[in-house]
């Protein structure tokens, strides 16, 4: 793991940092897939960790007067989900963001993070790479920016180097003459790896396309351009026999593998499925069908402002102070750990689980600075000035909070191993919408997973617990 974390103030502080310790030192945004590169030893040699989570004005998606819009580094997914700006002028990139993981994984995973880790399974580099994107990339030589389909040069490859930073994320919003949809198809509904994923974007004149972009994802070592149905699209409608037409030449450029997920036939048969699917929804004008008008983020009423984080690089034996449960830790070892390892080992906070310890079951969530996060995919040092909850917190003294009460009431527990994560989301999800929907509740447990009985007390519970809230 690392030897030294440096909160970063700026982004020129992190491109000297990058200069002097180049392929030493790796940026940490969200670390939903660093921690996990780290942990398994696939990523070696790293001794500094630059976090930039606390640089302002970098999780800012903004429309420039000649509409293009801006991404900065530290854009999450959620952000992206909830942004009116992307589901009206970007929707494929809205709604592949909705489609990774679980709310606790978008608070902290940025887009950035997703295109640099470089998988074609990764969801949002398709309907980036669909709408043409470019990303900025900058280090103490300079500036530059590179299109988004001369970024990768193979599988977890980029042209990215050691002393550079991406950041920013730029593209061309949709026009009104332009539709656009993101599909994935998935092993399950959520906290699943795309077994192929695809966004399409057509530019109209009336009902005739005069110009097509389709990219696919998870079915070659980049995402790629079904470039024969793109070209073959180009001056038709979309007639039944156009789409199935187009259907087949996209199968036709998916160069997919065999894995664990899937077999490479499946794949392209599922390309030529979806194709048609999504083609079908732009014509008839359902391609924002199953995307919820304003998902759940559980975020709440995030603690902005805190500054209180230390300038100096942390080692091992420098103090790391956060307030945890409104009451002030200092911590002198776990510098190395993840958040969940100090929270249960340097703490004596056992209530957050460990359960997959891969951000998949949600039995360590807690809230970070006021948003509900994976304590598993969170580097220690940076509970470092932060504000963290944990189940051992929620509730008021011996005042139990209304989720616990309607969990105890309803029975919604067997062994209990993965009830704080329970507990945990669905207090944040009554912070955020004090009476959700049936649907909204479902959105906000996808996190959480619980194997030794089903979600259908757990659901009541929560619509319980609304009730007992609003007493």
């Amino acid at each position: 793991m690392w030897t030294e974390y440096i909160n970063a103030a700026s982004i020129e502080q992190v491109t000297q940092i990058l200069a002097q310790k180049g392929p030493a030192a790796r940026i940490v945004a969200g670390g939903t897939d660093l921690i996990l590169e780290l942990e398994r030893g696939t990523r070696a040699g790293i001794e500094t960790m630059i976090d930039i989570s606390r640089i302002p004005g970098l999780d800012r998606i903004r429309l420039d007067e000649d509409g293009a819009i801006h991404l900065g580094a530290l854009v999450t997914h959620n952000h992206c989900a909830a942004s009116k700006l992307l589901r009206e002028k970007a929707y494929p990139l809205a709604r592949a963001a909705w489609e990774v993981g679980a709310p606790q994984i978008r608070n902290r995973g940025t887009v950035a993070g997703n295109l640099i880790t470089a998988s074609p399974a990764n969801d949002t580099i398709t309907p980036l790479m669909a709408m043409n994107a470019s990303v900025t990339l900058q280090s103490v030589r300079g500036v530059r920016q590179v299109k988004l389909v001369d970024f990768y040069t193979g599988v977890r490859k980029t042209v990215l180097q050691p002393d550079e930073m991406l950041v920013e994320i730029s593209f061309q919003g949709l026009t009104a003459k332009q539709k656009g949809t993101f599909v994935k198809v998935a092993l399950r509904r959520a906290q699943a790896i795309s077994i192929i994923n695809l966004a399409i974007v057509l530019t109209l004149n009336s009902a005739t396309i005069q110009q097509a972009s389709i990219t696919l994802g998870a079915v070659a070592p980049t995402i790629v351009h079904a470039a024969e149905a793109e070209a073959y699209l180009e001056g038709k409608e979309l007639s039944e026999e156009v789409i199935a037409q187009a259907a087949e030449l996209a199968k036709n450029a998916a160069k997919p593998i065999d894995d664990i997920r899937s077999s490479a036939d499946y794949r392209r048969e599922m390309v030529r499925v979806f194709t048609m699917r999504g083609l079908k929804s732009l014509r008839d004008g359902q391609e924002q069908a199953g995307m919820p008008e304003n998902p759940i983020t559980l975020t709440g009423n995030p603690v902005t402002g805190r500054d209180s984080f230390s300038r100096s690089p942390l080692i091992h034996g420098s103090a790391i102070h956060a307030k945890i449960n409104g009451k002030a830790y200092t911590f002198t070892s776990g510098f190395e750990k993840t958040l969940l390892r100090l929270l249960r080992e340097e703490a004596g906070l056992i209530g957050t689980k460990e359960g997959c310890a891969e951000g998949e079951c949600g039995a360590c969530t807690v809230f970070l600075d006021g948003m509900a996060v994976m304590a598993c995919m969170v580097p220690a040092p940076r509970a470092d000035g932060a504000d963290i909850i944990t189940i051992e917190g929620l509730a008021d003294g011996e005042q139990l909070h209304p989720v616990q009460e309607a969990f105890i009431q309803d029975g919604a527990v067997q062994c209990g191993y993965c009830t704080p994560g329970f507990l945990m989301s669905a207090a944040k999800l009554l912070e955020e919408r004090p009476q959700p929907t049936r649907n909204e509740i479902e959105q906000a447990i996808t996190g959480n997973l619980c194997r030794c009985t089903g979600y259908y007390k757990i659901v009541q519970a929560i619509e319980d617990a609304s009730k007992i809230q609003a007493r």
